[in-house]
């Protein structure tokens, strides 16, 4: 089965890429078995989608061509401690963010790196404003990042307040997305709320928040108008979450374990 015709990219904690095809029902290895070197980020190299980057747990940072069908670079992009929790292409530069803290913009002779906090669990670019990536994690609260300038972050999510027993919250931030044509960041966490955030706003604490079942969130993904929210925990159940009313859309339950 030829790549371009892969519809899913998966990363296997054997070092193999796989690619699914959907309408033919079927999955093929498209790289050689290397324990040493598990996929943990996948994401595109430009807008053609022609190369796959690949974050390995060791550093290691692969594109596999959809055209060639084989690894065509490498790069080892190792520092900080810990996996890598994000990957991204800004101005023909590699982006990454360990489990650490450790953010670097990696440019053909030099890397400006910041610490945006231990405990990372994602970070994630703007795809609009490719400039912007945020980050998150365990007891470490959402921030937005200028990779132009990245001493300081240029917004920092401020913890909800303590619960009704007068306790302090838990901060979790599993995943997080910017939400096209706004400001908005939408996040999930271990906690099994979903939260959006508008930076643009001098109020730092969620100006939307839900929950979804019992079991902590693991991702999220956008639908294609912007206007839910796909979350999956670690039981396996998924749904859809309308953003515009703060509740499930039960009609896109998918409760089964995948």
């Amino acid at each position: 089965m030829a790549a371009r015709r892969c519809h899913v990219w998966v990363g296997a904690e054997s070092g193999i890429l796989k690619g699914v095809d959907l309408v033919g029902k079927r999955a093929v290895n498209l790289t050689e078995f290397n324990r040493g070197q598990e996929i943990n980020q996948i994401n595109w190299r430009g807008g053609r989608e022609t190369e796959v980057l690949l974050g390995c747990v060791d550093g290691t940072v692969k594109v596999f061509s959809t055209e060639k069908e084989n690894v065509t670079e490498s790069w080892d992009c190792s520092g900080g401690e810990g996996p890598l929790r994000g990957l991204a292409v800004y101005n023909s530069s590699l982006v990454t963010c360990t489990e650490s803290g450790l953010l670097k913009v990696w440019k053909e002779d030099s890397a400006d790196h910041v610490e945006v906090g231990r405990g990372v669990c994602r970070m994630r670019q703007d795809s609009e404003r490719p400039e912007r990536v945020a980050t998150g994690g365990k007891e470490n609260p959402l921030k937005v990042w200028d990779l132009q300038q990245l001493k300081e972050p240029v917004f920092t999510a401020k913890n909800v307040r303590n619960d009704w027993l007068d306790l302090r919250v838990p901060v979790w931030v599993r995943d997080m997305q910017f939400i096209p044509g706004s400001d908005k960041i939408v996040t999930c966490t271990g906690h099994c709320q979903v939260r959006v955030y508008d930076p643009s706003t001098p109020q730092r604490r969620p100006v939307m928040e839900m929950t979804y079942e019992e079991y902590p969130l693991t991702a999220l993904s956008l639908t294609s108008d912007a206007n839910s929210v796909v979350v999956g925990n670690t039981r396996g159940q998924m749904a859809v979450l309308d953003l515009r009313k703060g509740e499930e859309r039960n009609e896109h339950l998918i409760p089964e374990a995948i």
